[in-house]
């Protein structure tokens, strides 16, 4: 794809001076993902990023599956991952499992036992919590630190063989328990889990822990630059001994970057799983999730993701952005290119009393106005129409412009209209709305006799498609900040979906999954790829047309 996501930013400047002064001869990118969960708006920055860069210097970048834990991984979560690249635009040079590395990672491992590096540690991962100290507290040495290196390795290998059972043992790193970067205090290497891998199967019953398998991975594919956000900046001193008590040949260098975050909008796997679990969306790919796949459903364009993600650039400092930033790149994206049929929502009837029954006419409309280039479509025009319950008012207030008793208004494309009579059933509600028309005034014949203050847009009714439209509101009300005795589900919105049931224009009739179009007033919608069927259309609200927010 061409590259159209240049950043100037303090990555583009780092890899310019490293070119410029040899230190790497091309560079080469990855991203890593946990195949622990759907990839959401956050990480598609860093796909942005991590491809971005590598496109617009002509490096490579490797997609990795970052796949040191069994027990929360999953083949589902590794093709959609693999799925959200490719729809995000995105291809990668190559495509590696740090389970590919499993024996290299365990060689390195014996290896720092052989150097005196690394020591069999019997203590529960509690009591290793304890004795970590705090950040004005020194740590405790293990009573296991000084084990010989030969049992050590004996122990390593009885891990190894499946001698122990989960949490029995783990493999320490020897550093420092009295230096002031935690993460340096003899960090865990390997741990035992008798859990059977996505990839290895059983062949393995200890797995490295992600702080000394990242570092490995990427010196083993000749990263140049470790992209990562700014949570692992304090893991940066663990990075670097790792590759170098490993005695790597390559040596990676790791930059960190600020990570995503939004208004009304989780940014946790572990949060969107929980979701997903609680059946408080209808899956991982519900409209109303920021997972790429849920942006996908609900009508995003991989377009409008990278000039968002272009958009927000790289920063140092944590920041949070406004969801309403990128709803303005969805709408920039579409105007142009879809077609705004007309869509009823919430449907009232309206009889036109003096047209001929059993007369059907067809009237010439625009797909777009705003692009001539699309071409006309035909809208069919008769005595039953449907118009929107909104756009009458028995009794309106002051500067109502739409339909009420004796107004007249102009139908969009169609004809001017007088309400003349107003039905109700035996309960008082309105049900029907008998009108008239002047055939003088079809649009586009150049009428100038009068003209009204109020155009409504409507359906015809003998050949409209019902359709059920979902209209929705962020899941989140706020941040969701974690209040105490509170989670973050407790501010999920009530509201956040509605379904109606309405009509659209006939020649919609063909309208397939993951189609999209303008609906006068109501905003841009989508053809749902999970629920629509030739005999149910069903609508997705992606964003509403105009918003405050201004970039």
């Amino acid at each position: 794809m061409d590259n159209e996501n240049k950043s100037s930013n303090f990555l583009r400047s780092i890899i310019l001076e490293d070119l410029r002064e040899g230190k790497v001869e091309e560079i080469t990118t990855r991203f890593p993902p946990e195949p622990n969960g759907y990839l959401h708006i956050g990480h598609a920055k860093s796909i942005c990023l991590n491809f971005g860069l590598a496109d617009e210097f002509k490096g490579k970048t490797n997609l990795r599956f970052d796949d040191t834990n069994p027990v929360k991984e999953d083949t589902e979560y590794v093709e959609s991952i693999k799925e959200d690249v490719k729809w995000l635009g995105f291809d990668w040079d190559n495509l590696f499992f740090a389970s590919d590395y499993f024996a290299e990672m365990h060689k390195r491992a014996v290896l720092l036992i052989e150097k005196g590096k690394a020591y069999v540690c019997d203590l529960s991962a509690e009591e290793i919590r304890k004795s970590r100290g705090t950040l004005t507290e020194a740590g405790k040495e293990s009573p296991y630190r000084n084990r010989s290196v030969a049992e050590n390795l004996e122990l390593f290998e009885r891990m190894r063989q499946g001698e122990f059972k989960d949490g029995e043992k783990v493999l320490r790193a020897k550093i420092d328990m009295g230096s002031p970067n935690i993460n340096m205090r003899d960090p865990v290497l390997y741990r035992i889990a008798h859990a059977t891998h996505h990839n290895t199967g059983d062949t393995w019953c200890i797995y490295p822990m992600y702080d000394y398998a990242h570092p490995l991975e990427d010196a083993i594919e000749g990263i140049t630059h470790s992209i990562c956000t700014l949570e692992f900046e304090d893991h940066r001193p663990l990075y670097d001994w790792v590759v170098r008590e490993c005695e790597m040949e390559h040596v990676p260098h790791q930059y960190e970057f600020a990570r995503l975050n939004m208004t009304n909008t989780v940014m946790s796997k572990r949060k969107l799983k929980q979701l997903v679990d609680e059946k408080v969306v209808d899956g991982w790919d519900d409209p109303r999730m920021p997972t790429i796949s849920g942006l996908r459903r609900r009508g995003y364009t991989p377009e409008a993701i990278r000039n968002f993600a272009q958009a927000i650039g790289v920063a140092r400092a944590d920041s949070v952005v406004d969801s309403k930033m990128l709803e303005h790149f969805i709408r920039e994206d579409l105007k142009l290119k879809v077609s705004r049929p007309m869509a009823v929502i919430r449907p009232l009837k309206v009889v036109i009393t003096n047209y001929p029954e059993g007369q059907v006419e067809r009237l010439d409309a625009d797909h777009n106005k705003e692009n001539p280039e699309m071409g006309k479509r035909k809208i069919p025009f008769s005595r039953e129409i449907y118009i929107e319950q909104e756009d009458f008012m028995e009794v309106p207030p002051p500067k109502y412009h739409r339909l009420y008793p004796g107004n007249e208004v102009r139908l969009m494309d169609a004809y001017f209209i007088k309400c003349e009579e107003v039905i109700k059933d035996d309960e008082g509600k309105i049900i029907e709305i008998r009108c008239t028309y002047d055939p003088e005034t079809k649009s586009g014949t150049g009428f100038t006799g009068r003209k009204v203050k109020g155009t409504i847009h409507w359906v015809e009714a003998t050949q409209a498609v019902p359709a059920e439209f979902r209209l929705y509101e962020p899941l989140i009300q706020d941040d969701g900040a974690e209040e105490e005795g509170k989670t973050f589900l407790d501010h999920i919105n009530p509201n956040s979906l509605e379904i109606r049931q309405g009509f659209v224009e006939p020649y919609m009739k063909e309208a397939k999954p993951q189609d999209k179009f303008q609906f006068p007033r109501h905003g841009y919608f989508n053809v749902d790829p999970n629920y629509t069927t030739p005999e149910s259309l069903v609508l997705n609200l992606i964003v509403s047309l105009k918003s405050s927010f201004v970039i």
